[in-house]
């Protein structure tokens, strides 16, 4: 007897990483996982932050220059802080770590950004020299500072529903255990 007519029939060729109908690099892609505003709004703050950080790089003289380069490290930290948030909703690797790891980093990451971002873009109003570069950067920072702070209301909006909805189970609970044991 040889080996293929016994192992033929239990043996099946291995499909490799495709899923479904979806294959090759886009198997790897699940935009799903956040619902369709924040995937927009995510969406946003990458491209704002961008464009902002492009902007701001077009800019070839400065008087007082400490609210560029701050403008500039805030400004490029938020495009790879977003895209690295991104990256991790819409791959497997979401899958590996934590959930709720993950939805916390990207809540206080938000917040922070949002912040910073927009402290950024305060500061570079103030000490900007008025060129078309340096206006457009000021109003992509503004915008995107903005979709920072409106993604985490949102995200803030929803933490505070779960536990609307978790609290009727905790209340009765904590009734039932102030209640005296020899009534």
């Amino acid at each position: 007897m040889e080996n293929g007519a016994v192992y033929s029939p239990t043996t099946e060729e291995d499909p490799g990483p495709a899923r479904g109908p979806r294959s090759g690099l886009a198997a790897y892609f699940f935009l799903d996982r956040l619902p369709r505003p924040r995937r927009v709004l995510k969406g946003l703050q990458l491209l704002l932050s961008l464009l902002a950080f492009i902007c701001e790089e077009v800019v070839s003289q400065c008087t007082l220059c400490g609210g560029l380069y701050f403008f500039e490290f805030v400004s490029c930290s938020a495009f790879l802080l977003s895209l690295l948030i991104l990256i991790v909703y819409c791959t497997p690797f979401y899958e590996r770590v934590d959930t709720t790891k993950v939805k916390s980093s990207d809540f206080y990451i938000t917040l922070g950004t949002g912040c910073v971002f927009l402290l950024a873009s305060i500061i570079f109003v103030s000490t900007h020299d008025r060129t078309s570069a340096e206006i457009a950067a000021i109003v992509f920072g503004f915008l995107a500072s903005f979709m920072f702070l409106l993604d985490f209301a949102i995200m803030l909006y929803e933490k505070r529903q779960e536990s609307q909805l978790r609290k009727p189970e905790n209340t009765t609970r904590a009734e039932a255990l102030t209640e005296p044991l020899n009534a």
